[in-house]
């Protein structure tokens, strides 16, 4: 939902991003790449490649990165609508892949994608590449932090596990093991991980930010933006994904400057 009385978020088209299947760790997805410079992978949220996904991935290369998006879901390009979320929301729910209530799981999907960033990685310049997950898919881009090529990881309003009950509100979205593997290569400095969440979104506990700041700590950095009643950008207690439906350029808000410092964010870790 848009914040009342301002402009509506960005968006743009498929136009001129380069559609090719990608087959890794069993499964087979389109892949939709643009732009030139160090890696990104931008994993959809629900349902989908949208235009307001778009906008975020043009944003991205025009920042100077080459950016894959994955499509694991959803029509690319298709406008987001009641149904069509509900419908994808549904078929996820019960996918294996996803496992979208399971506590203390590998999610099989996180190989799909870590087969991207590696593939990503070996033939684009920097120190690595940077995962983006969102909503849905936010926990994924650190599942996908266990591989070598991920240095970069940022995990913006993730909810899954959906928040049912005080330990999936805990849950960092990993498995104890790829816990451990992911605070090991955080501890060596190896990959950094940025959470973002708005403050009154219940889908995205505190909590699970706190369970991962436990873990990584400094090599883990919260942005929570205020969504509390009056609050100055004028966000909806609803407000929930920060790095697209909310953001506002002109003039610019507060995701728009989590949006900056995302990008910044990906500077510093690939260059």
């Amino acid at each position: 939902m848009a914040a009342s009385g301002t402009p509506s978020a960005p968006v743009a088209p498929l136009t001129g991003w380069v559609r090719a299947p990608f087959t890794g760790a069993g499964r087979t997805y389109d892949c939709y790449e643009k732009g030139s410079g160090p890696g990104v992978v931008l994993i959809p949220e629900i349902p989908g490649i949208t235009p307001q996904v778009l906008g975020l991935a043009e944003h991205l290369v025009a920042a100077g990165f080459t950016v894959v998006v994955p499509s694991p879901f959803g029509d690319p390009g298709r406008a987001a609508s009641g149904g069509y979320i509900l419908g994808t929301v549904l078929r996820l729910c019960v996918s294996s892949e996803f496992r979208a209530f399971a506590t203390n799981a590998h999610r099989p999907i996180t190989d799909y994608l870590r087969a991207v960033a590696s593939d990503l990685a070996s033939r684009t310049p920097g120190k690595g590449v940077g995962m983006i997950g969102q909503c849905f898919t936010g926990g994924f881009a650190l599942g996908a932090a266990i591989d070598d090529s991920v240095a970069a990881s940022v995990l913006s309003q993730p909810a899954v596990p959906f928040p049912l009950g005080r330990a999936r509100r805990l849950d960092p979205g990993v498995s104890p093991e790829d816990f451990d593997r992911i605070a090991a290569r955080a501890s060596a400095g190896e990959v950094c991980a940025l959470g973002l969440r708005f403050s009154e979104d219940g889908s995205v506990p505190r909590a699970r930010f706190d369970t991962i700041k436990a873990r990584l700590g400094e090599a883990f950095e919260i942005i929570q933006l205020d969504s509390s009643p009056g609050n100055p950008d004028g966000y909806p207690k609803s407000a929930h994904s920060v790095l697209t439906n909310e953001v506002r350029e002109n003039p610019a808000n507060s995701a728009s400057a989590a949006r900056d410092r995302v990008v910044a964010f990906l500077k510093e870790r690939i260059g």
